[in-house]
């Protein structure tokens, strides 16, 4: 399997940055001497070629969604070639086993993947069927593979170019975006977060070397902003600091957004300011709600209190917040979530919150932390394989039918590409309608089209 091809690594989808999840496995491929190809089916079609030569594919799962569009690629892998052996890897992967194994993966691959994968590559070379400590497969067990890695930089040489993916918009101008991750795995253990099943509280950074030596490759491509996509960029915060200046002394124009949770910023508030003077735009943080029974039903760690604290000490920094939240829980209350479009319009968040998030349904994937939780067992379902999720029903029937319209409400948007502050009052006035509450004027008459928007990228969806 040296011959260019005959590995080929597949990305379904990655919010729309170029696929670090695939670029990475390349690397450590190439380095024990394959030739891996690969394939973006997020920007560019199904080839049929390619995977016809393949003897190993494997599919790129880090996510929810990319795992769904996976499930339907692998079906069109096998019927194109139903003799290669099919691989998925990914946080997603080892969560979904047996359903994977069920429709035709061979092997699952989940935690630190690269080195299994490319144990798992030589074995099917040398034609060794002994099973792989961190190699799942059909009949045989297998643990996340947690251990530290020697790092490569990533091998981007092969994908799509950066201009095919989401963009930095600023000030009315498109940016090229790169993406790099400074860590992998998670200290915490959120409840509804897919990554504590896998790495159990563990994260592992990579050396600041390996990813500077990425950032000058994208920077070199055409990238004029940086994205940092670790789970939590202040898990590690002398590491992050370390690097986010190293990257400013190399490249001064160079701007950079980052996720990290409301109490790491609330910790660690003293640096925003210098994070802003290192360029610095915004950042991405799971507020999920303002209700602090959801919040401790989450285990998310932080309060209301908490993200009216971070926001201020913000844009005291000059660094925009940009809060993502689950809006529909088993534990929202209708009168929580008019609350919640009150704090957006009064807090003048409407253009930092992208309108999906108004739509947002709590997760629940196999092996969630929340599956243990008492709070939930009553409103609890089956796990539904359409969704690789466990379903929920709200004991307030007004929840599910205003999520089911809001969500229709904002796809419908997107399509229209609406301005936000038109999609916001409409959602509004469901909201009030599902409360029997008289419709309120709305905030776009008081926002002009024109207005200037705070820096986003321009992937909104964020599962």
């Amino acid at each position: 399997m040296r011959e260019p091809g005959e590995i080929l690594l597949v990305a379904c989808y990655e919010l729309g940055h170029q696929p670090l999840a695939v670029a990475w496995p390349a690397a450590f491929l190439e380095r024990a001497g394959y030739r891996p190809a690969v394939m973006d089916l997020s920007v560019e079609p199904f080839d049929s070629e390619k995977v016809a030569v393949a003897k190993v594919v494997a599919i790129s799962v880090p996510m929810h969604t990319a795992l769904r569009l996976g499930v339907l690629a692998a079906e069109r892998i096998r019927a194109a070639n139903p003799g290669c052996h099919l691989c998925f890897f990914g946080l997603y992967a080892g969560l979904n086993a047996e359903y994977l194994f069920v429709h035709g993966a061979q092997s699952v691959i989940s935690g630190e993947t690269e080195i299994p994968l490319t144990d798992l590559v030589r074995a099917i070379e040398v034609g060794d069927g002994r099973p792989l400590s961190s190699v799942r497969r059909p009949g045989h067990e297998a643990a996340p593979h947690l251990r530290r890695l020697d790092f490569p930089v990533p091998s981007r040489a092969l994908l799509p170019s950066l201009k095919s993916y989401a963009h930095l918009e600023r000030d009315g101008r498109h940016e090229a975006v790169g993406y790099v991750e400074a860590s992998r795995g998670c200290l915490h253990l959120c409840r509804h977060c897919p990554i504590p099943p896998v790495y159990g509280g563990r994260f592992f950074a990579v050396p600041r070397d390996v990813v500077l030596s990425d950032i000058r490759q994208q920077v070199a491509a055409g990238a004029g902003h940086i994205t940092f996509g670790d789970p939590d960029f202040l898990n590690g915060p002398t590491h992050a600091l370390r690097l986010a200046r190293e990257v400013h002394a190399e490249f001064p124009q160079i701007t950079f957004d980052f996720t990290a949770k409301i109490e790491h910023l609330l910790r660690h508030r003293e640096h925003l300011h210098e994070l802003a003077l290192l360029g610095c735009l915004f950042i991405v943080s799971a507020a999920e709600s303002l209700s602090d029974t959801v919040l401790a039903n989450l285990d998310k760690g932080h309060t209301a209190a908490d993200i009216a604290s971070v926001l201020g000490a913000m844009r005291e920094a000059g660094i925009e917040l940009r809060p993502t939240w689950v809006a529909f829980t088993p534990w929202t209350t209708l009168a929580d979530y008019q609350a919640f479009l009150a704090f957006i319009e009064d807090e003048g968040l409407i253009d930092h919150v992208d309108p999906v998030q108004y739509s947002l349904r709590l997760l629940v994937p196999p092996g969630s932390l929340l599956l243990a939780s008492p709070a939930l067992r009553p409103c609890l379902g089956t796990l539904e394989r359409e969704t690789l999720s466990y379903r929920w029903t709200h004991e307030d029937a007004r929840m599910d039918r205003l999520q089911e319209q809001v969500t229709n409400a904002v796809v419908e948007a997107a399509r229209r590409g609406e301005d936000a502050a038109i999609t916001f009052d409409f959602i509004r006035g469901l909201a009030d309608g599902a409360a029997g509450a008289p419709r309120r004027p709305g905030v776009a008459a008081r926002l002009a089209p024109s207005r200037p928007r705070p820096p986003r990228l321009t992937e909104s969806w964020f599962c």
